[in-house]
Formats: structure tokens, sequence, C-alpha cells
């Protein structure tokens, strides 16, 4: 296959040129490096270089972007793919070369796939499934949500190339372009197209080759800054400081730590004032923790939230109301002021913002929001800037007066809400100090609460761009601009997400549109007590369930949820991690009473803010010391369809899960305790001995499955357990056929195949990913306990 004619050549040459070379047909188009005018060929075409070249300089600062966000993507384990046809090909295989090697300096190799160099999968995919199947199908293998696919075709109009594009779009991947003159199809099926402007295919290409360059060079600027600010040197006393300001590297890296393996920034830095206070002494080495503060900014809509507490004694002689006697009055930041707060305080039971459990020296917060210049205004900023020392405060222009939420309360309950001031659009911002103020970001955060921030064209627009470079949370809000493209993680309710959606559907299907409407890397739809489904492109929905609280105030419960996960993807944790604390930060909010719970703790413990006092503890199924417990499983199949067939007369809903189960743990704990409150009976399909032999090799499985069969039923979450003696449950999912198939979150994190989906969905069945505990695995666990057992047998002979 070779490019076709650009659009302009074919014009310009037609079947009114010279007759055809040797081998090509009469009547069609110029060859695209024929020469057809007289004169010497190569002086013309050094002047129409020069002209094409000279043109593009107005896409520099796109290409440059595009290799900044490329080296997030790639230092972050993702990966690029690259395409095109005959001298396309070339050039797309220049690019992968490029990076796998290397442009111009030393640096880690970096993952690139040229598709059509594998000349055994093209060629099969081509017999098998046809030429315009060629590259998508292997865009569908390779490609993960949030890799980047550059497509080259001077024409825009190959349909390999085409088809490419469409199927990475579905499947969550970035598109890019290379084209010649635009319009064409593959720069409207593109996300972003840079097109060179020349009259030839050989001046298209030789743009396309510049580009490359000029995209390699991008990205290795952008990981040589990463490591610059990995690397920061120690100051010697009296001595001035380099100019290296780590500050303004992580937005070339979105959260990620991009430096070569076996760099410095391979070892945590460790920092402290010296002595003299003459500068930071910085070190590395495996000894010293990572206690590199991160940055998070906050963007959104402020309001003062008043609180007026009071007690209700008596009803009104004149209406039939409460008379509330008022006892104190408490002002706080609400809506994006309340979201900062929380991100500044960490975690919601104190705990490290870190998911990992490493030491941390935790975040500094940048607050950008309108305020007015009134004196709820002038309260606001007073009441931010006694918060926390870690909150920086900048200040946008605000139309009207400060928006304020005055809640009447007594007894714990409020009894009025009065909303006054507005509409606190921003007037006029200014976007380079928010560009400035994003570029020093690990994480942005929009906190939107309706009042205009996220509809002002110039904000959006910057927050854009941040979401190309960093990870953006987005809550977003029925009154709000949608989300821009690019988020990691948009946070709607399931109230958000139906009104956006229209109609009245499932969070899990929510979930999985709303990713794809935004071109978000995750979107999770939150549904109250019933938990959150995370949606991510080309995958199956995430399911975490909320932990069950009794009674509890919601009020913030949104933004405690985001909060959390700003502070967990700025520590590099993956999306399932990432709701899991969410959620359990968000309904231990609820029970711990909610905003006011909060604030009326911060008060009397300020030390402490992030633990509201005499919060409950979370409740799981179950937990009621005097249930019985009595298991209701048995092993065998026709038990698993006598309970199937009683919970569907009762009208419920039947869930199923499987695997070996081979050395029970934490892992599998979590994941059959969230498969149980997807429905209201759960089955578990077990590989028998045999098949577990067989998938997992000779001295597996450990146990046999009668006892794997007896631990199971023991288990409350579990209903019934049947075993089957396939290689996976197909044949006994189309006997049970139940109304959910949830598997393990791992299927999902690693592309694993699951050849039963297509079948569950047969029956109208829906599949689910679950959480899982990352490095509880039965094959990890049995071989850190090999070495000890072998010293015990020989001990013991």
């Amino acid at each position: 296959m070779s490019d076709e004619p650009t659009r302009r050549e074919t014009t310009r040459r037609g079947s009114t040129g010279p007759g055809p070379e040797p081998g090509r047909e009469a009547g069609a188009p110029a060859g695209p490096h024929e020469h057809v005018e007289g004169g010497p060929w190569l002086s013309e075409h050094v002047d129409e270089l020069v002209a094409a070249l000279g043109r593009l300089r107005a896409s520099a600062d796109r290409v440059h972007r595009w290799g900044a966000e490329l080296a997030g993507v790639l230092a972050g384990g993702g990966r690029l793919l690259a395409a095109g046809n005959g001298g396309s090909a070339a050039e797309a295989q220049h690019l992968t070369a490029e990076l796998v090697g290397r442009f111009v300096g030393e640096r880690r190799p970096l993952s690139a796939i040229a598709l059509h160099a594998d000349s055994s999968s093209t060629t099969a995919i081509g017999n098998d499934y046809g030429e315009r199947e060629v590259f998508a199908r292997q865009v569908q293998a390779h490609g993960r949500p949030g890799d980047v696919v550059v497509l080259l075709s001077t024409s825009g109009r190959s349909p390999n190339v085409l088809e490419a594009a469409a199927r990475a779009r579905a499947g969550g991947l970035r598109v890019w372009a290379l084209t010649g003159p635009a319009p064409n199809p593959l720069a409207e099926l593109a996300d972003e197209v840079v097109a060179v402007d020349a009259p030839s295919t050989s001046g298209v290409q030789e743009g396309h080759l510049v580009l490359v360059h000029a995209l390699c060079a991008g990205v290795d600027a952008a990981l040589a800054a990463a490591d610059a600010g990995a690397q920061r040197p120690v100051a010697v006393p009296g001595a001035a400081p380099a100019a290296v300001d780590a500050a303004e590297t992580p937005a070339a890296l979105p959260g990620r730590d991009a430096a070569p393996h076996g760099s410095a920034a391979d070892h945590p830095v460790a920092e402290e004032q010296d002595e003299t206070g003459a500068g930071t002494v910085t070190g590395t080495g495996p000894e010293q923790p990572r206690r590199r503060r991160r940055r998070v900014v906050v963007v959104g809509d402020v309001v003062l939230d008043r609180d007026l507490d009071g007690v209700v004694e008596r009803v009104a002689p004149d209406a039939p109301v409460p008379v509330v006697d008022l006892r104190a009055t408490t002002e706080s930041p609400g809506g994006a002021g309340l979201t900062a707060l929380l991100v500044a305080a960490g975690r919601g039971d104190g705990r490290p913002a870190s998911t990992s459990g490493s030491e941390d020296a935790g975040v500094d917060v940048v607050l950008v929001a309108p305020v007015g210049d009134d004196e709820d205004g002038e309260r606001l900023r007073a009441a931010l800037a006694a918060a926390d020392g870690s909150l920086e405060l900048v200040a946008l222009p605000h139309t009207g007066a400060t928006r304020t939420k005055t809640r009447v309360r007594a007894a714990g309950q409020s009894l009025v809400r009065v909303d006054s001031g507005g509409p606190g659009t921003p007037s006029a911002p200014d976007l380079d100090e928010l560009r400035a103020v994003l570029a020093r970001a690990d994480v942005v955060l929009v906190s939107d609460y309706g009042a205009g921030t996220t509809h002002d064209p110039g904000v959006r627009a910057v927050l854009g761009a941040a979401a190309a470079a960093v990870p953006v949370v987005w809550d977003p809000h029925p009154r709000g601009g949608e989300p821009v493209h690019g988020c990691a993680l948009v946070t709607p309710n399931l109230s958000e997400a139906t009104r956006v959606l229209g109609g009245a559907p499932r969070a899990d299907d929510a979930a999985g549109a709303l990713a794809r409407r935004w071109a978000a890397r995750g979107v999770v739809v939150t549904a109250g007590e019933r938990g959150a489904f995370l949606g991510l492109p080309g995958s199956e929905p995430v399911y975490v369930p909320a932990p069950v609280v009794a009674g509890g105030d919601p009020c913030g419960a949104g933004d405690r949820f985001a909060a959390t996960a700003a502070l967990a993807l700025a520590h590099v944790a993956v999306l399932p991690e990432v709701v899991a604390a969410a959620s359990a930060d968000a309904s231990a909010w609820v029970a711990g009473g909610g905003a006011s719970g909060w604030r009326a703790h911060r008060a009397t413990a300020p030390t402490r803010a992030a633990a509201p006092s005499g919060r409950g503890r979370a409740v799981a199924r179950g937990e009621d010391p005097a249930a019985d417990g009595v298991p209701a499983g048995s092993a065998s199949a026709a038990d698993a369809r006598a309970l199937v067939a009683g919970v569907r007369a009762a009208g419920g809903v039947v869930v199923a899960t499987g695997g070996c189960f081979d050395v029970l743990h934490a892992g599998h704990v979590g994941c059959l305790e969230a498969a149980r409150r997807l429905g209201d009976a759960l089955v578990v399909l077990v590989n028998s001995d045999a098949s577990v032999r067989r998938l997992k090799g000779e001295g597996r499985p450990v146990q046999s499955q009668a006892d794997r069969v007896r631990v199971l039923e023991a288990l409350e979450a579990v209903d019934a357990v049947a075993v089957f003696d396939e290689d996976d449950p197909r044949e006994a999912l189309r006997v049970l056929q139940p109304d959910v198939w949830a598997k393990g979150g791992d299927y999902g994190a690693a592309g694993a195949d699951m050849p039963e989906a297509p079948l569950v969905r047969g029956w109208g069945g829906r599949v689910v990913l679950l959480p899982y505990l990352d490095g509880r695995s039965t094959t990890e666990i049995l071989r850190r306990g090999a070495p000890a057992a072998v010293v015990a047998e020989q001990e013991n002979p």
C-alpha cells in the first residue's frame, strides 16, 4: 500500500500531465514524486519546502505541547502507537525508532509501536478481516485508555487509517494526525491535527519528518525538565542556590515520575534547611523517604457558609413554624473554599494523603476563585487566610455580591437555608496568572458550584490545556460548564449524570457513557449508600461499595470525595484505588455529621481538622454480632440453581463471581463482599482441582476443591458455591444465567481478556469489575512462603 496523492496534487496534475510511467494505468494521477513541470526538480522543490515549512511555524506551540503530553503518557507507563501507508509508514516508523532509541540526548527507552512494521500481523489481519482492519485491530489489541495514536496520511483519506482513528477514539485513546492540506476526513476524526500545506505528496512527507523530529524534541525537553526538578543540587552554605525551580516541572508530566531508571529520581528526595538557613539541603538515596510536598490547585466557586445554631422549644403563635432561639453563629468558607480546606487537611481520617502509606510532607494548596470586594467577601478572605498555613488564595475579579448560604439549625438538623448574593461569575480574569498557577500544579481540582467560573471561555481554555499536562479532577454542577476533555477523573453523582444523559440510566452505564462523552480517563458516578461506579474507556465498569452508615449528614460529601481523589492522584494512585479511598472518606464524612460536624470539630480541635469528632465507624453488611451466620451455600450446582430460582421468583438480583480461590486472602474477601452488595444473592463459581492444575501448573492447587468450597461457604457474603471443571466459567454461567457477573479489577487494569463477557450480555446480564487490593496475589503469597516451607521441612524431616 502507498500513500494516496494529496487532493491539491491530484487537481494540479490530474490526467493532463505527461504520459503514465511504466506499469501505471493511463489517466491515473501523477505519482507523488514525478517531476511534471520544466526546470530542475530540486530547485523548485526546495522553494516548495521553504514555503511549506514556513507555514508550519504556526503549529510550533501545538507540537511542543504534544511532546510534553506524550512525555507524561510514556513516563507513566503508557504507549505510543503510530501508523501510515507507504512513505507515511516510513515516517511513522521513524517516530517510534526515535522514541525507543533516542533522538539527541541519552534517556530511558520509551514504549512506541509502529503498527505497519509487524508484517505477520498486518498480512494475517488483511487476509482474514480485510485491508480496512489492518491498523484498527492492532489499535484495539495494543492500545489502552489514555495512550496516544499518531496517524500519518498525506491525503487524510486512507480507509485503514480512518478506521484506526475511529477505533482509537472509541477505546479512549488520544488521536493526533499528521496530514496534507486540510480539510480532510482524518483531520475531522482526530482529536488534534497538524496539516502540512504543501502541493506535492513528497513535500507533505518531508514536512511530516520535520514534525516527527519536533515532537521528539518536545518529549526530550519535557523529560529533561522533569529530571532537573527531581535532581535538585545540594546548596552550599553561603553560596547562591542554583536557579532550578522544581515546582515548574510537574506540568510537563501529569503526576508521574519520568526520571530514567537508575537516575537520582529513582530514589525519593529529602530536603531540609541547613543550619545557616542559607538554602535547601537535598539528598537522594534509598534510605531516605520521599518528603516532597505536592501542590494541588483548586479552581471553582466559593461561598460564605453561615450556620445559625439554636434550640427549638416552642411554636410561633402567629404561624405553625418553630421558633429558634439563637445560641451561636458560625461562618466558614464553602463551595470550592471548603474543598480547598479539605485538601489542605489531608485524608478524611487523619491519615497521610498518600494511599500507599509512604511518608509524605503533605500538600500545598492554591485556591483560584472569584471573590467579592464587599464585607462578606472580606470575611471570606479572612477565614481562608486563618484556615491553614498551606493554603494560598488567588482571587479572581467577582461579579455581584458575595454568595452566602445561611442555614438555620437546631438539634443537629437544618430547618431552612437562605441563599443570597451572586451571581459570582469571574469578571475579566487574568488568564496569564491562571496559567502560571496551573503550571506549578501536581493536580488540578475543579470544584464547580454553578456560579459561572467553568462557563468562562478563557478559564475553560486554560483548564483544557492543563488537562493535557497534569491530572485534573472535575467535580461538576448541574448549572456549571461540562468538564473539559482529557480530565483524569470526573465525579458526578447519579442525579447529575442523569441530567446530562437524560432518561434514567443505571449508574454503571452512565459512568461509561460519560467517560466517552467527556473523553475522560475515568468517570465515577456516585450513588449514595449504593456505592460508586467507575467508568473507564474500553473497560468494564468498576464497582466500589460504600461503607454503610446510619444517619449522618450528607452535606459536603461530594467535596470530601473530590478532595480525597485529588490527594490520591497527587501521589500517583491508580483510579480504582482513588475511588475506593474517596468513597471511604465520604462515608466517614456523612457519619461524622457532614460539613457542620467537621466545622464544629475544627473549631474545637483545629490541629486535627481532618477527623470529625464522634464519627461513627462505618458498618458493613453482616457485622451484627447477633447474626447466626449459618452458611446458605452448597458445593452442588443443583443447589446453586435452586437458590437462583428462589431469588428470581422473589424479584431479586443474582450476582455471580468466580475464580480458583486457592489461598483465600484479603483481596478475595474484599471482592466477594463487594460483589454481594450488587444484588440479593451471590453464587461463587470455583475451578475444580483439574481446572486449576491446567491453568496454574503442577503443584496447584495447594488446597483441594472440597476445602476451598468449605472455606468459601463459611463467608457470610457467599450464598452458594458451585464447582466447574472447564478452563473458564462460560458453561456454568450458561446454566445459571446470573443478572450480574463480577470479576476482580485486575482484569481491567491489566487489559485481560474476559471471554465470558459477551455471553453474559447476551441474556441481558451486566459485567462489573470490582476493586482489588494491590499486592494480594495467591502466586505471590505462595512464592514468599516457599523458602520458609523448605526450611521447616529440613528441620522437621
